[in-house]
């Protein structure tokens, strides 16, 4: 019976224990559990393949512990507190409702760009988020601006620029996991891929978020939302103290610092090399000394450690989800019967199932490498077009990702709308974003794979 299947039902036992506010992490390892007790692992290979599975998560974890500590050294630079002051005393001088009005939606372009380009062109991910949001907080509560807006914005931001553009970030998923694991799985079938066509098939995908984006901004979210005031605004005087403190130097610095990594992740497809470069340019430059090298890792841990360990026990959560067979089982049981006569229905049905597992895993990075060698046949011998079957796999891993409660994609924002204790992870920022980006995709990634 479906419903019994392990993915399902660890799936459903996440999202329950998440929509009940358990932590993430306790979450994940019970559902693993779940999952492994309701399959033929029995209780001790259960644990062991999830313990197996958590250094699956170490790379991405050193990732973030790099990122954390180079947002950290474009903190100290001041460049990020220059950007936050100088909005707050504009918005300062223009008092009216109308300049208000305007400073919101500019706020939230200002944000969109910062959540896009960090995931190329200033490649920190989600660190920024926890030093730009926290100093503007005051301000959005000045704006009565609605946070699920904003959550949505950097979700965006964060999600569809890697689905669609191959820098960066978007190489790490277009080219090293969505290509190679199709090639990989297509090379029996005779089907084969390209990082052009996977961006040319999931433009349309992206597409459907943009309007999702819209109706977020403009229409759910643009009636005014009242905040306790916890966050304190800075006075004038406050404000001018801070831009006059900004060194000049250390702010060309942290721009040398940013192409610089920039280009260096280009050239060796890595974050790690690329982040390390750049705090080395802050260090020889003097935004930081080298005996306070310490103190910039501590507090870029402390900045990403819990999104970091979360992204650990989704490694050994996927592990144990993909170790159950259930998987295989899952997508047979929706694919059963299914012919060329109902490529519609089992386009939906494989999009759904994406929705289930990368729900769970909250990572679209590790959900491909499951799906993909069972999707590729499977539309190979549906008589879905390669670039309907690029659509088909790099949607399914991607749907869930915005709207999952392990997914940084949506820990990130809550880190830094939640500084005041006003902002709830669930329903503020993953209820917000599934139904605003995962229906959009449903709908779209289905169009694309019929017609592409």
């Amino acid at each position: 019976m479906l419903l019994l299947n392990p993915v399902i039902l660890s799936v459903v036992v996440l999202l329950v224990l998440s929509l009940l506010r358990v932590n993430v992490i306790m979450g994940l390892i019970i559902s693993a559990l779940v999952a492994g007790f309701t399959s033929d692992l029995g209780v001790s290979k259960t644990i062991q393949t999830f313990v197996g599975g958590l250094g699956g998560g170490s790379e991405v974890a050193m990732n973030y512990a790099i990122l954390g500590a180079f947002a950290v050294a474009i903190s100290r630079s001041g460049i990020t507190d220059l950007l936050a002051y100088k909005v707050i005393r504009s918005m300062g001088k223009r008092p009216t409702a109308t300049s208000m009005n305007y400073v919101k939606y500019f706020l939230l372009a200002i944000l969109l760009a910062f959540a896009i380009s960090s995931q190329n062109i200033i490649p920190v991910h989600i660190a920024f988020i926890p030093i730009i949001v926290p100093p503007l907080i005051s301000i959005f509560n000045r704006l009565k601006l609605d946070r699920r807006a904003v959550a949505c914005v950097l979700t965006f931001g964060l999600t569809s620029t890697y689905m669609w553009l191959p820098v960066g970030f978007g190489k790490i998923f277009i080219e090293s996991i969505l290509v190679k694991n199709i090639n990989l799985a297509g090379a029996a079938v005779g089907l084969h891929t390209s990082v052009k066509e996977v961006s040319v098939a999931m433009l349309i995908p992206v597409i459907g978020m943009f309007l999702g984006l819209l109706v977020a901004v403009f229409i759910s979210y643009r009636k005014p939302r009242h905040y306790a005031s916890t966050v304190e605004a800075p006075s004038m005087e406050e404000i001018d103290r801070h831009i006059t403190q900004v060194k000049p130097l250390y702010v060309i610095v942290a721009l040398l610092a940013i192409v610089t990594t920039f280009v260096l992740q280009l050239l060796t497809s890595s974050t790690i090399i690329g982040g390390l470069v750049g705090l080395l340019i802050f260090g020889v430059s003097g935004v930081f000394k080298p005996k306070e090298s310490n103190d910039i890792f501590r507090e870029g841990l402390e900045l990403m450690a819990m999104i970091g360990f979360v992204m650990i026990a989704a490694s050994g959560y996927s592990s144990v989800i993909n170790a159950t067979g259930g998987v295989d089982a899952l997508v047979n049981s929706f694919s059963h019967g299914l012919g060329v006569d109902n490529k519609g229905l089992a386009a939906f049905l494989m999009l759904l199932v994406g929705l289930f597992i990368t729900m769970g895993i909250g990572s679209s990075f590790s959900t491909v490498p499951i799906i993909a060698s069972i999707y590729v046949p499977l539309c190979v011998s549906l008589g879905f077009s390669p670039l309907a079957t690029v659509v088909i796999v790099g949607v399914s891993a991607a749907l869930g990702d915005a709207g999952s409660p392990a997914s940084d994609s949506t820990l990130g924002p809550t880190s830094g709308l939640n500084i005041d204790g006003e902002h709830d992870h669930i329903w503020d920022s993953v209820v917000p974003t599934f139904l605003h980006f995962n229906i959009p995709l449903l709908i779209f990634g289905w169009v694309a794979a019929m017609y592409l």
